[in-house]
């Protein structure tokens, strides 16, 4: 245990900016519930006090894979207060990648939904888990249960800046993912920054219509909400007609590309129904010029695109402000105050404005490093403590910065990172494939999607739907190639390397 002088618990900062009012709406839900800032307090104490009861020591892992509901959130806001670490799965996690994920965070808690407890459980006390609780969507399950016996009050677990809050699984190019440990310095440091940045103002309302798994439903959005003690209209699933509903009595959404041009396609979106609202932000993968084009035009709004990552939170960000600037298409902005960022070839050097190379980033908000990856962790940092970003790009002379690709063939689809070498790593294993190459093509929904290209072992034969349908049963559904194509032979180069860049030229109008 660190010698605190003062608590840096993530909660204590959130809960601090609770408005005076405790019976006031904190968040309203699409399915009409009310909860009010005193609920979100009591009812994050009440589990907080079971966590305790439990006897599990500070820096305990709780691995969480439950629907959307505002339950799921007291759960993370709970799991903070009793001073242990949080670990998000995506809900579309199928077996094989759970079964990793308990294996390597052991966890001493996890909360599943009913419907996957059973198997679920058997796997996770297999590996060593001491507690598992249900939770559903419906305000229904044995952690609620349990957690209703316990006092309403509880006072939160002291941590230092650099205790764990959260681990972040992002998938590893070498198909092995790795767990991104971010501290309570990092996360609440990153939300006082983009308080202030994106001018968070008393008043505001956020539609929160992302997914929670990840950095930017339950880090980005969520902490902007409550440091600034805002409303939040929650949807638990996006719904375009319903988020349109909500911009009447909103006043920011945060959203991916994707629902953005989902957005585009209701006809009652327009300067009228958009009125209200004074700030659109969109990140997690890169948006097309014609969206943002179109956007303009629809609402007289201008999307404001930012740049972050699992590993970082938020690193840069267009202006919000007028005064900071204007918000350039097809830039993700400037770095974010305290945020150092630098351009350098393969060969370490500095880059001039303009040239493109590796991104490379240093502040507050940078992560402690991967899960029991020591040996990984030093290579992706530089002997001055720059982290490697993996993505490729350029800084202007004003300072906004372009991503131009991504190393390692990442692909981004509907704002989910898809990373290519784990999905071959499971169509290799398939009977009758003697090798893949998944990469990504161009979507107008999805924004990317991928296409595996398998070449059957000598004597066998593959069907490429089939392949796609035994995916389906193994994989996440973002992560599956939405085609298969049977091919004789990869097309490489002189060093025997598959030229994935052929491939996706080839399949991108197909």
């Amino acid at each position: 245990m660190n010698t605190l002088s003062t608590d840096h618990n993530l909660f204590t900062a959130l809960r601090a900016a609770f408005p005076a009012d405790l019976d006031a709406v904190a968040v309203e839900t699409d399915s009409g519930l009310h909860y009010s800032w005193r609920d979100l307090d009591e009812a994050t104490a009440m589990v907080a006090n079971l966590f305790g009861f439990l006897g599990l020591p500070a820096g305990t892992r709780v691995a969480v894979q439950v629907d959307k509901s505002v339950e799921a959130l007291v759960l993370y806001l709970a799991t903070l207060r009793a001073g242990l670490v949080y670990l998000p799965l995506n809900t579309a996690y199928q077996s094989a990648e759970m079964d990793y994920f308990i294996s390597d965070a052991k966890p001493a808690v996890l909360v599943c939904a009913g419907r996957n407890f059973g198997w679920l459980s058997k796997m996770a006390f297999l590996a060593g888990t001491q507690y598992v609780f249900s939770l559903n969507d419906d305000r229904t399950g044995t952690l609620l249960e349990r957690a209703s016996q316990f006092p309403r009050t509880h006072t939160p677990v002291p941590r230092a800046a650099n205790d764990l809050a959260a681990i972040i699984y992002t998938s590893g190019t070498t198909g092995r993912s790795k767990g991104a440990m971010l501290s309570h310095g990092n996360l609440l440091s990153n939300a006082r920054v983009l308080q202030t940045y994106w001018d968070w103002k008393k008043g505001d309302v956020l539609i929160h219509a992302l997914p929670i798994f990840h950095v930017h439903g339950l880090f980005v959005a969520i902490h902007g909400a409550l440091i600034n003690g805002s409303k939040m209209l929650w949807c638990a699933k996006f719904e375009p007609q319903t988020a349109l509903r909500m911009m009447a009595r909103a006043t920011v959404f945060m959203g991916v590309p994707t629902l953005y041009v989902r957005l585009l396609a209701e006809a009652g979106l327009n300067t009228q129904s958009t009125r209200n609202m004074r700030l659109f932000i969109s990140g997690s993968a890169p948006m097309l010029v014609d969206t943002h084009r179109q956007w303009q035009e629809r609402t007289g709004h201008t999307i404001l695109e930012r740049y972050g990552m699992s590993e970082t939170v938020m690193l840069t960000s267009n202006p919000c402000k007028p005064a900071d600037g204007e918000r350039v298409v097809g830039t993700v902005g400037q770095p974010l105050p305290g945020v150092q960022l630098r351009v350098r070839d393969e060969s370490g050097r500095h880059v001039q404005a303009g040239d493109t190379g590796g991104i490379e980033v240093k502040g507050p908000n940078v992560f402690q490093g991967y899960w029991q990856m020591p040996e990984k962790t030093a290579q992706e940092f530089t002997a001055d403590g720059f982290f490697k970003t993996g993505d490729v790009g350029h800084i202007d002379a004003k300072g906004y910065v372009t991503i131009v690709g991504r190393s390692k063939d990442l692909i981004i689809s509907g704002g989910y990172n898809v990373y290519p070498a784990e999905i071959e790593g499971y169509i290799n294993n398939l009977p009758g494939v003697d090798e893949s190459a998944v990469v990504g093509v161009p979507d107008a929904d999805f924004g990317e999607v991928g296409v595996a290209v398998v070449v059957p072992k000598a004597g066998h034969q593959v069907d490429g739907a089939q392949v796609v349908a035994t995916l389906k049963g193994m994989l996440a559904n973002f992560k599956v190639p939405k085609r298969c194509v049977v091919v004789d032979a990869l097309p490489r180069n002189a060093m025997g390397k598959v030229q994935k860049n052929l491939l996706r030229d080839q399949y991108k109008a197909t």
